[in-house]
């Protein structure tokens, strides 16, 4: 019997200790290290032999590849695929890209599983695909679609056929499906059926051999494939056989390479199985998404390997007591980072929001004092936010800061600015300041609005609900310039918007809106407190 031998790996960047640390060597985290068991090897490697955890397997060493040149590279353009949903194509940077690798990361019950359960409907309209449940049962999954209405018709109410067919026992069906250039049959499909249960089925689960199914011929073969297997083995054979335009992995946590003897889960785990299916992905030319779960801090749990790997890294956010939902992109070869797409949480799973200024705008009939709105860009997309501010005497010794969707620090920072360089007393003063619906908006652009709404509540004044404040404030007590203002402007325009209080010095296009060029922090709160005033009065006013 060989040697059991034990090492250590970092969760957070994937390097190997033959010890424990309680620090990580190579990226310094902390408690970052955990043990993983391997049986150690007494033969010598052979050559062309590669070990593959506890398993040494033969392989034929490649021919090398000679480098080519730009113009011996043959073209082979591509359409990106799209989703179904325009939020998602959106964040993608314009559609699917065949034979990427898409990564999902977001809290628990924040509504992961949900989405790609309804892109993967809406994709079976036109590819095959296949949904690879690792962590439900084929049940758990049949319940769950039926209540997002998976598997539905395309074209027919809930009403007629649905109504006619609701309590219908649901059928089983024998399909056939094209494997390499023949067709080979596909037994033991059972149908999964929306909850009208309508006749032709959207879904169909693979064999599963502990559970026999009556052979019955269904009317109507399905492009949607459910898989409930957490084999690697097994669901690379899947995809040979089956040969899917597109593929969920749900999630890569639950599956586990045999080759390897570490528990499923692990960093071990994670980074070969993600590394066999990258591989599957662009042999194939397969698109996988893969769902990914979050540590306590939020970052994606397994090695930062793990994001280097995957072409596109997308965070599903969102305050689970909210109804809506932010897919943010923080990582994309084939589009813009930071990215934003909106959904809203209904009972039918996740409907896309078109006009999400609409959402994080408050009620524009009652605004009371202490708000002020702003224009936030999120990569390419302008959102309008309406930003509000609470500041009361405070009963302790050191006054609270509390932020909502604002940068903390950066709170800290303009009420810094707004006592050094305006003269508003707020040292000993309790502040708060939260961003409509929840919103997190980090840019600088934001620093105006914030500046403006704290000196509103401050004085118990109400801003124009027409006017919309861009602006970085300096520490000098400066409007610095943001970039895309053109964009910002427009979609304040577009929703109605009559005035702009702006940095001074940038090129303002003409949108029929009255624009204030500011240079200082005090002209505009004269501005926006008071109506356009000159230096003096402003300076008065302020103070």
């Amino acid at each position: 019997m060989p040697k059991l031998r034990s090492h250590y790996v970092c969760n957070q960047c994937g390097a190997e200790s033959s010890q424990y640390f309680g620090k990580c060597p190579a990226c310094n985290s902390w408690n970052a290290l955990e043990e993983q068991v391997a049986p150690a090897t007494t033969t010598a490697a052979r050559p062309g032999a590669v070990r593959v955890g506890s398993r040494t397997a033969h392989q034929t060493p490649a021919q090398p590849k000679a480098a080519l040149t730009l113009a011996q590279i043959s073209d082979h353009p591509q359409s990106r695929l799209s989703s179904g949903y325009v939020e998602l194509d959106r964040v993608l940077g314009g559609g699917i890209v065949p034979g990427s690798l898409v990564l999902i990361g977001g809290d628990p019950g924040i509504g992961k599983s949900t989405l790609l359960l309804q892109t993967a409907n809406r994709l079976s309209q036109t590819y095959r695909t296949l949904y690879v449940c690792a962590e439900e049962s084929a049940q758990q999954v049949k319940l769950r679609a039926q209540r997002l209405g998976v598997g539905e018709e395309r074209g027919e109410g809930r009403g007629g056929r649905g109504q006619a067919a609701e309590g219908r026992r649901e059928e089983s069906g024998v399909g056939s499906r094209e494997s390499g250039g023949g067709k080979t049959q596909n037994s033991k499909l059972s149908s999964l059926s929306a909850q009208s249960a309508t006749q032709n089925s959207k879904l169909k689960t693979l064999p599963d051999s502990s559970h026999p199914t009556p052979h019955t011929p269904h009317p109507t073969p399905s492009n949607l494939y459910l898989l409930p297997e957490t084999d690697l083995d097994t669901i690379l054979a899947e995809l040979e056989s089956l040969k899917p335009h597109v593929a969920v992995i749900d999630s890569i946590q639950a599956l586990y390479f045999s080759a390897l003897s570490s528990a499923p889960g692990s960093v071990a785990q994670v980074r070969e199985c993600t590394s066999v299916l990258m591989q599957m992905a662009k042999r194939q030319n397969i698109t996988l998404f893969i769902v990914g779960h979050v540590t306590k801090e939020g970052a994606i749990a397994g090695p930062k390997v793990l994001e280097h790997m995957v072409d596109t890294v997308l965070y599903f956010e969102g305050d689970r007591f909210a109804s809506h939902r932010l897919l943010r992109s923080v990582k994309n070869r084939f589009g813009a980072t930071h990215e934003i797409g909106v959904f809203e949480m209904v009972d039918q799973g996740l409907q896309e929001v078109l006009n999400p200024s609409e959402l994080f705008l408050g009620n524009r009939d009652e605004f009371s004092s202490g708000s002020a709105t702003i224009v936030a860009c999120e990569g390419t997309r302008p959102i309008v936010v309406e930003l509000q501010a609470l500041v009361s005497p405070t009963s302790y010794s050191s006054p609270r800061r509390s932020t909502t969707g604002i940068e903390y620090n950066r709170l800290l920072q303009i009420l810094a600015v707004l006592e050094k360089r305006v003269g508003i007393p707020l040292s000993k003063l309790d502040a708060y300041v939260a961003s409509s619906g929840g919103l997190s908006v980090g840019e600088p652009a934001a620093d105006l609005g914030v500046a403006i709404a704290v000196v509103a509540s401050f004085r118990d004044r109400v801003v124009d609900p027409r006017m919309v404040l861009i602006g970085e404030v300096g520490l000098g007590g400066q409007v610095r310039p943001v970039s895309q203002m053109e964009l910002r402007l427009k979609e304040a325009a577009k929703l109605g918007f009559k005035q702009a209080i702006v940095p001074k010095g940038q090129v303002l296009p003409d949108l029929g809106m009255e624009i204030f060029p500011v240079a200082r922090v005090v002209d505009a709160i004269a501005i926006a407190l008071a109506g356009k005033k000159s230096t003096d009065e402003s300076i008065d006013e302020a103070e």
